[in-house]
């Protein structure tokens, strides 16, 4: 996508979410967040205002989405991102800083199916994902560019079954998308993150990825180098504190 389009979306979504630079110093910090994050991060926001802080912006999207949003100079305090590659990939352009960048989260992936499904599969080598498709598409996050979707690819890669279906992906902008094409019956199956899945009635856990079969999921938090919000180093504290993660925890994510 050409820089000047990724810089005037970037802007746009800032427009929407009500929030401008000088408009930053009376409100909370603006943080870019991973789209599996949403529950469990409001639910830190709403713990933080309860301290008397004011309520942080939260702009949520697949990372590979906000990086390039940072990257194209949005005004943002903090990045949350579900893989540490996109979280690199910012730090390679001097935007983070230094010194904040913590890695405070983990989770999991699963396969998923409509909460109806009466399917259940062992997830292992060359296990029958294409058989169980039948003529329908996998739903996944852009497995070329979004976390979810590239753990999912790295796994079933690992597992001997993504050949099978390489041909037969539905991709989707964010785990989110992807989630939703499951629980509104627009695919059959999806590959998610297990909070996903806990998160949406529509959708029921049909089968577990081995842990083994693909790169630890982890998620770091940064504050970045242009943030100018005199609350974003707190919540950014408050967010890798034992109070903060015990919040995610409730989730389902797992703490580091």
């Amino acid at each position: 996508m050409p820089r000047f389009l990724i810089s005037l979306l970037a802007c746009l979504s800032l427009f929407l979410l009500g929030v401008s630079p000088t408009a930053a110093q009376q409100r909370g910090p603006l943080v870019l967040a991973a789209a599996s994050l949403q529950e469990s991060l409001n639910a830190a926001a709403d713990a933080w205002v309860r301290k008397r802080h004011p309520r942080p912006v939260i702009s949520f999207a697949g990372s590979s989405a906000l990086a390039r949003q940072i990257e194209a100079g949005a005004p943002a305090d903090l990045f949350i991102s579900a893989d540490e590659e996109w979280m690199d990939h910012v730090a390679k352009k001097n935007l983070l800083r230094r010194g904040t960048r913590v890695s405070f989260l983990t989770n999991s992936i699963v396969l998923v199916g409509p909460a109806d499904s009466k399917l259940q599969l062992t997830v292992r080598p060359r296990f029958p994902l294409a058989r169980a498709l039948g003529n329908r598409r996998l739903a996944m996050a852009d497995p070329d560019a979004v976390p979810a979707g590239k753990y999912g690819k790295e796994a079933l890669t690992k597992l001997g079954v993504w050949p099978s279906v390489q041909g037969r992906i539905a991709r989707a902008e964010n785990v989110r998308a992807a989630l939703a094409f499951v629980s509104r019956g627009a695919a059959p199956l999806g590959v998610v993150y297990s909070t996903d899945a806990r998160a949406e009635r529509g959708v029921k856990t049909v089968g577990r990825f081995p842990a083994d079969s693909h790169a630890p999921i982890s998620y770091p938090v940064a504050r970045l180098a242009a943030s100018k919000n005199p609350d974003a180093e707190g919540f950014r504290r408050f967010l890798i504190s034992a109070e903060g993660k015990a919040i995610f925890q409730r989730f389902g994510f797992g703490a580091r």
